[in-house]
């Protein structure tokens, strides 16, 4: 079997010979690649048959590629079957890497040729690599799309984040890392996208960032609830340790303990504000403060009396209702007790007197309410003082008088506070007498 490729002198008068297009070709695993050749025979000679076959031993006529069982189906001749061949190899697998020979034959007993030199053809997968494949946010990572060849053509290559293209992609990549580029990175060749890469992973550790407290439930929380409070962190590595803080103060109570601080039974003094602190072995980051406002019935609720001391008829005094109350108290209402019973007797935070009576005497409390609940406060006594009044002088017996007979005057009078001293006078016809 001829295998040397032979070429006349004279220009015009051809022997026996094949040139391959490329003597080396790389391409890539699942493609299809062409291997061209052009060839030339003596005139007077006519081509029977072309193909190509792969280098081997084959212990007489080369088998066509085309018959062969692992090529079928895959195999494509083109050319115009006199001085050019072209062989088309889909569906590239890594087991067709080798080299390639054209093969024709002609009309004359002798007239077979192989081309000596072939092509050969290399088939590579794509490797996608990052480095380092774990790296601190902010330092430099490289992704590097890799063939064992050099790929024929000089094609573009496109990278991929999540199944997501990036943008302006090359080859080999360099970026500064941050948190959000973590994930699973692979490569592929532009136009051949369908074929990309096995995927590798870039882990990117940070500090905690975006730390942030919740409330469970949320709304309005009232006095004797239970409350949650929960804090969230995006880091990496996750959050070690978390602490709890109250008014700038770290709470070091078994409520806070972890990521989340539970209150059952709140009550008022919990009312504050509250943070978290989240860290991790490359920092720590503090949440914003959230307001835990604690709502509650009217407490400690209580009259006070102005101005102080003693209160004489005539005079002005205001009563004031005091509460604690959250929210603030919506409405007060005044009450009077007496030996008559009680009575709704006003509303508002004060209740005034301009010119007190006597009649105004008795026991006064106010009830506080808001939303929440009411509350009313123990009652105060208003004790008006006044001056003797209505005072009358009566004879005992009454009737006629004897001489020598026991006769007991008594002086009467209404008066706050009682009367405390008498006095006598007798009037006659001389004059008006003290008599004690």
């Amino acid at each position: 079997m001829m295998v040397c490729e032979c070429f006349s002198g004279a220009l015009g008068q051809a022997y026996w010979g094949v040139i391959y297009t490329s003597e080396n070709i790389c391409a890539l695993k699942g493609t299809s690649v062409n291997m061209t050749c052009t060839y030339t025979y003596p005139s007077g000679h006519t081509i029977t048959k072309t193909f190509w076959f792969k280098n081997g031993k084959h212990g007489g006529e080369p088998p066509d590629l085309a018959s062969t069982p692992e090529y079928k189906g895959r195999v494509e001749y083109l050319g115009d079957k006199k001085h050019q061949s072209t062989l088309m190899l889909k569906a590239l697998k890594k087991s067709d890497s080798g080299r390639y020979y054209f093969r024709f034959i002609t009309n004359k007993e002798t007239g077979k040729w192989i081309g000596a030199e072939g092509s050969q053809l290399s088939v590579t997968a794509l490797q996608a690599r990052v480095n380092p494949g774990t790296v601190r946010e902010g330092r430099r990572v490289t992704l590097t799309c890799s063939t064992s060849c050099t790929l024929s053509g000089s094609p573009a290559f496109i990278w991929y984040r999540n199944g997501h293209p990036l943008p302006n992609s090359t080859q080999n990549v360099q970026f500064s890392a941050s948190s959000d580029l973590s994930g699973s990175y692979s490569c592929a060749v532009r136009v051949h996208e369908s074929l990309p890469s096995s995927a590798v992973t870039l882990k990117v550790t940070y500090s905690p960032k975006n730390t942030s407290v919740s409330v469970s439930p949320s709304g309005e929380i009232v006095e004797g609830s239970s409350v949650t409070l929960t804090c969230s962190s995006n880091a990496n590595p996750p959050v070690q340790r978390y602490t709890w803080f109250k008014n700038d103060t770290a709470v070091t109570s078994e409520r806070g303990s972890g990521r989340s601080y539970s209150i059952t039974n709140i009550s008022s003094e919990d009312s504050g504000q509250y943070y978290c602190e989240a860290k991790n072995k490359h920092g720590a980051q503090n949440s914003p403060a959230v307001s835990i406002d604690v709502q509650y019935a009217p407490q400690s609720t209580s009259v006070s009396v102005s101005p102080p001391g003693e209160i004489v008829e005539g005079s002005s005094i205001t009563l004031t209702c005091s509460s604690n109350a959250n929210p603030p108290v919506q409405r007060y209402t005044w009450f009077k007790k007496n030996d008559t019973g009680v009575w709704q007797t006003g509303s508002g935070k004060s209740l005034n007197f301009a010119n007190i009576t006597s009649s105004d005497s008795g026991q006064y409390y106010c009830e506080a309410k808001n939303k929440v609940g009411n509350h009313k406060s123990t009652g105060m006594t208003i004790d008006v003082l006044y001056a003797p009044r209505n005072t009358s002088a009566s004879v005992s017996p009454s009737g006629e008088i004897v001489e020598g007979s026991s006769v007991t005057l008594t002086c009467s009078s209404n008066a706050n506070p009682p009367v405390q001293n008498y006095t006598w006078f007798k009037k006659n016809d001389t004059g008006e007498e003290d008599h004690g």
